[in-house]
């Protein structure tokens, strides 16, 4: 049935459009009346054409939702954007984020505020420079904490064949109302033991890209069971803080 009315669909699209061809080209000799009817009915039909080329054109012009797409390092293992950043989440928001609080899958706010006053939601990205088709606001008004963090579980595919000789690659799209300090901290479970990598993102603004070379860890890769992401935010009262992007992979480091 659907087939039925697509096929019917192009052939009344190919009959209009010689009819109008046709009427078109006779303008120059058409009976006046006829014409000014012609006319009347072209103004109609325009106002709907560029009614429905508006909206094409502003729905296609943004971030398709789903996408994966983002620029990889050459030989790159694996890659990954969270999901809130790549499709619409059940929970578009949160408001009074209390500690622990979730938002979709693999996302996790910690503070220790007594009230919280933050709010944080998924927004569609709209930007013609965005790859990715969602961003996550977090806004921050009083603080009466002294951490706020936002937390990524990295999937499993993250830590299959992980490697002292492997570099995660995180990188961040970036948009704050204030200046602040961002830290993102690799966090590696192997046994009993964690192995913390901390990086500070300085002068965060736009794209940045954070590096976490394993070469200078104390992983036993034999025994990795988890990892997960730490974006922390020190000062971040009275700010909005917008994460248009968020993606990682893993590579192997050149061979010195």
């Amino acid at each position: 049935m659907g087939f039925g009315k697509q096929a019917i669909g192009r052939l009344l699209h190919r009959w209009s459009l010689r009819r109008w061809t046709r009427l078109a080209r006779a303008a120059e000799t058409a009976d006046l009346d006829k014409l000014h009817q012609q006319r009347l009915m072209a103004s109609q039909l325009m106002t709907r054409l560029s009614e429905l080329n508006f909206v094409a054109n502003s729905r296609l012009a943004l971030p398709r939702v789903g996408t994966n797409a983002f620029v990889r390092p050459g030989g790159t293992l694996w890659s990954w954007r969270p999901r809130a950043w790549r499709g619409p989440l059940p929970e578009m928001g949160i408001a009074a984020v209390g500690n622990r609080a979730s938002l979709g899958d693999h996302l996790t706010v910690f503070h220790d505020c007594d009230i919280s006053e933050l709010t944080l939601r998924q927004i569609r990205n709209t930007r013609t420079s965005d790859m990715a088709p969602y961003g996550l606001r977090l806004d921050v008004f009083r603080f009466d904490g002294s951490f706020l963090s936002l937390v990524l579980d990295l999937p499993a595919e993250a830590i299959d064949g992980l490697l002292k000789r492997h570099i995660i690659r995180l990188t961040l799209n970036v948009e704050l109302e204030q200046p602040l300090e961002i830290f993102a901290r690799l966090n590696v479970r192997h046994g009993p033991n964690t192995e913390q990598m901390v990086q500070e993102i300085r002068n965060a603004d736009g794209e940045m890209v954070v590096e976490f070379d394993l070469a200078y860890s104390d992983i036993n890769e034999r025994r990795i069971e988890a990892a997960w992401l730490d974006l922390i935010f020190e000062g971040a009262e009275m700010n909005q803080i917008t994460l248009r992007d968020v993606t990682l992979c893993r590579y192997p480091r050149a061979e010195l």
